[in-house]
């Protein structure tokens, strides 16, 4: 995959954020710079299926 949507916010001098598809797992950053690298680690350890148990968001079509 060569991209990913992610959700970030400034708080108290950090970057937070999360990967839209893994509400769940948080990281963050010094900058934002800083906060896309941690993203892209969560990104690896989280699709390596090293971590059990993953909770991921899914769409479900109510038709």
């Amino acid at each position: 995959m060569d991209s990913t949507k992610y959700i970030y916010w400034q708080d108290q001098g950090l970057w937070l954020g999360y990967l839209q598809d893994y509400p769940d797992y948080w990281t963050q950053g010094q900058s934002l710079e800083d906060l896309e690298s941690h993203l892209r680690d969560l990104y690896q350890d989280l699709t390596s299926g090293e971590i059990p148990g993953v909770r991921k968001l899914a769409e479900l079509s109510l038709r």
